[in-house]
């Protein structure tokens, strides 16, 4: 499995980075970053950090710096200013490639056809701008998941939208209808339901660093939820990407409200069962390709997985 990851680091981002580098036979071809957690230099530099500390050898490339079509938002509530809970640490020793995300992405596609998967666990605006650079992308890459989007649970942004989606609604529109032949969303229905408890963070040792940084990530969860723990949204993705036996799907066509006063950036399908010779027509998305949609995931399998990433030296 080769991957270009597409990510606003970020701590859940920190962890999909963990989890890869564990992985066997798996290889991070690229990393673009992107705004959303943080400024998208905060999250160039994380992304740079990080890759130095996994010894992760692939290139970062600085993405997109706002959204498309509405002001920056970030996050640094949910991530610490620094983007790692205040332990980002020193400055990196590595910068950025000369190309932007975009063109990496297109760049790499056209390279390797078939041959490379996406993982985007940031807002979409890089693979937006990527399928204007390259039209030909969906049918370049091979597997895409995107983490985004709450499609029968609330959002965690808004009542409606999830964060990545929210940050940049018309990217994230694009993407769905793009057509890309495997195209999996990891939404907060299944993202929320696989919280990882507090005992988790606890069984971690007091020096390992993802205990660290988790541990802002962790008090504002609780803030939140009103219980211990966090909610591991990026590496959930990432783990999918590599095993999506590890979940089960709904699959259908799928649109991001772009209007709503209450609803923009709200992940949206058609969710009716419309039996044949119903008098009423499907209207949404109907012309697009279908996607599909996690609903459930294994998540002690895949809270040991990534017990065991966190812990591998």
């Amino acid at each position: 499995m080769r991957i270009i990851v597409d990510a606003d680091p970020g701590i859940d981002d920190a962890l999909a980075l963990y989890y890869l580098r564990a992985q066997q036979d798996t290889e991070i071809v690229a990393i673009g970053t992107v705004h959303g957690n943080v400024p998208v230099e905060q999250a160039t530099a994380n992304a740079l950090r990080l890759t130095e500390r996994l010894g992760i050898k692939a290139p970062v490339a600085m993405g997109a710096a706002k959204p498309l079509a509405q002001p920056l938002m970030t996050a640094e509530n949910v991530h610490g200013e620094d983007g790692l809970g205040g332990f980002a640490g020193d400055v990196p020793t590595t910068t950025c490639t000369d190309e932007s995300a975009a063109e990496q992405i297109a760049r790499l596609a056209r390279a390797h056809p078939g041959e490379l998967n996406l993982l985007a666990i940031g807002p979409l605006t890089n693979v937006a701008l990527a399928l204007q650079i390259e039209p030909r992308l969906p049918l370049l890459l091979g597997k895409v998941v995107v983490m985004g989007g709450a499609l029968n649970v609330p959002g965690n942004i808004t009542s409606y939208a999830e964060a990545n989606f929210w940050h940049d609604p018309e990217a994230a529109d694009l993407v769905l209808g793009a057509g890309f032949e495997d195209l999996t969303i990891v939404g907060l229905d299944v993202t929320m339901a696989n919280h990882a408890p507090g005992e988790w963070l606890e069984a971690l040792p007091h020096d390992n660093y993802a205990r660290q940084f988790l541990g802002f990530y962790a008090d504002f969860y609780e803030s939140y939820l009103g219980k211990p723990g966090f909610v591991p949204h990026d590496p959930l993705a990432a783990a999918i990407l590599l095993q999506p036996e590890l979940a089960t799907y709904h699959e259908d066509r799928f649109a991001i409200e772009l209007t709503g006063r209450y609803t923009r950036g709200a992940l949206v399908a058609d969710l009716r069962f419309l039996a044949e010779g119903s008098p009423f027509d499907r209207d949404i998305a109907t012309e697009r390709a279908k996607a599909k949609y996690a609903v459930t995931a294994q998540n002690g399998v895949f809270l040991d997985q990534l017990r065991r990433a966190v812990t591998q030296p």
